[in-house]
């Protein structure tokens, strides 16, 4: 199949994260170019699978920053989904602390206007922090898709994840929709 649209997919340290390059490939057969992006984190979670999911998307897998002056390797972004989007990525992305790759990628994709959704994998006791409810409400009032609640992902009890049953589905669904309007 030929690709034209190029979706950012961006995973954090939460285990659903073990089961992106079935989400890759699926991403894949609706017709995106994947760019792969993690958090230091799930980097390293999932380095032994680094060169495969290299080969699966083509792409280097990123972690961390280029050097100033380094040309970009990744073609630009029609779409970003961001997903697991654990607890400390959804702060430090609504507060705009960039000091890891993905967060900084992501907060300058709203600036660039770049559709983005991110769907949560939190536990329902980082969801009574305060802070959690504040930031979702936050990225969303900034134009991103936050696939959270009702629709989206629903926490769990802490220490009762089914990574199994996160559902990729409705992020690609979504990052779908949001790339055709490009």
């Amino acid at each position: 199949m030929t690709t034209s649209r190029v979706l950012y997919l961006f995973g954090s340290a939460a285990p659903p994260v073990f089961d992106v390059a079935k989400v890759i490939e699926d991403a894949q057969g609706r017709g995106f170019d994947v760019c792969l992006g993690l958090t230091p984190t799930a980097s390293r979670w999932l380095a032994p699978q680094l060169g495969e999911l290299e080969r699966l998307t083509g792409h280097p897998v990123r972690s961390e920053y280029k050097m100033p002056g380094e040309p970009d390797v990744w073609p630009k972004a029609d779409v970003i989904a961001v997903a697991p989007a654990t607890f400390n990525t959804i702060n430090e992305w609504a507060l705009g602390l960039t000091h890891d790759f993905v967060v900084g990628v992501v907060a300058e994709g709203i600036g660039k206007q770049i559709p983005t959704v991110t769907m949560p994998c939190v536990n329902a006791a980082y969801v009574q922090h305060r802070a959690f409810e504040r930031n979702v409400a936050e990225l969303r009032a900034m134009g991103v898709q936050v696939l959270y609640g009702e629709g989206g992902f629903v926490p769990n009890q802490p220490g009762q994840g089914k990574p199994k049953e996160y559902p990729w589905h409705l992020v690609l669904n979504a990052a779908e929709e949001a790339g055709l309007s490009t």
